[in-house]
């Protein structure tokens, strides 16, 4: 009896024993990728598949997941420091390129780091942009060169299964001794721009004037008025003195300005009476007027 005890005792941990390498494999061979992920699976060191996403099964010990994949938008920021531009002037660029892996199998079999070959890439094609393209493009036209380094990026990562979506040139950065010297020269093309208006305005007023010179000449009446006018204009503050040369009135018409000087003093006379009944008379106290006319009564 003792015999067949242990045999079956021997029987029980080979079943136990049994179980749990399986259950051990069943775990091995269940794989699970995200929705944005694809799993590169390799048997016997070839290439079996691209799994993914969710639940996948594997052969353990003869297949194996080489890489895992990430199929989102990515980013990676790139810069060119002291790169010469098209005219020899040194730029600091920043920039940042959007991407994403199309061919999970190409990105994982190609090349052996594509986020480190996506930034070197974008560095060398930023510098080469730089180098072929004058200051002054850089600055007043990004979004030329945005396309320019998208086209050439994903260009070259194409083959690696990558897709360049999209570049954008954060900031362009240039010497302090040359921003002082393009500040003057923007200043002077500002002040050139405004004399050349200020010249343009002048020539218009002067075009006014001859138009009206001419319109004066047809009619010596209106050049007449227009100069009564005027002096009546100048006129009309209090305490003002005009002297005008003897030529100048005899081609005014002078009985024309005196009526206007009369008419003047007609509208001031009624003012200064009113002004002056109202206050007693010089020397005279108002309460020795009121006895007077009582008196009178």
């Amino acid at each position: 009896m003792a015999a067949g005890g242990s045999e079956d005792s021997y029987a029980w941990i080979g079943v136990g024993a049994v179980l749990i390498l399986t259950g051990v494999l069943t775990l091995a061979s269940l794989k699970m990728a995200n929705q944005w992920e694809r799993a590169i699976v390799l048997r016997l060191g070839k290439l079996h598949k691209v799994a993914g996403p969710g639940l996948f099964v594997i052969v353990p010990v003869i297949d194996q997941v080489s890489s895992w994949v990430d199929q989102r938008i990515q980013t990676t920021e790139f810069n060119a420091e002291q790169a010469l531009s098209k005219d020899t002037v040194p730029v600091d660029v920043d920039a940042v390129v959007f991407w994403q892996i199309h061919d999970p199998e190409r990105a994982a079999l190609e090349i052996t780091d594509y986020r480190s070959a996506i930034e070197r890439v974008a560095q060398t094609s930023l510098r080469e942009m730089v180098g072929s393209s004058l200051l002054s493009t850089l600055l007043s036209d990004r979004k030329h060169g945005d396309e320019l380094l998208k086209d050439e990026i994903g260009r070259k990562t194409a083959e690696w299964g990558v897709t360049a979506i999209s570049v954008e040139i954060r900031d362009i950065s240039v010497p302090a001794a040359l921003q002082d010297a393009m500040s003057r020269e923007a200043q002077a093309q500002r002040e050139a721009a405004a004399r050349v208006h200020l010249g343009q305005a002048e020539q218009e007023v002067a075009q006014k004037f001859v138009a009206a010179a001419e319109i004066y000449a047809q009619s010596p009446a209106a050049l007449q008025l227009r100069a009564m006018n005027i002096i009546y204009e100048t006129t009309k503050e209090r305490g003002a003195t005009i002297l005008l040369p003897s030529a100048m009135v005899d081609s005014l018409d002078p009985g024309g300005v005196m009526a206007l000087a009369g008419l003047g003093a007609a509208n001031a006379a009624p003012a200064a009476q009113a002004k002056g009944a109202a206050a007693p008379p010089k020397g005279q106290a108002p309460g020795r007027r009121q006895a007077r006319r009582a008196a009178k009564a």
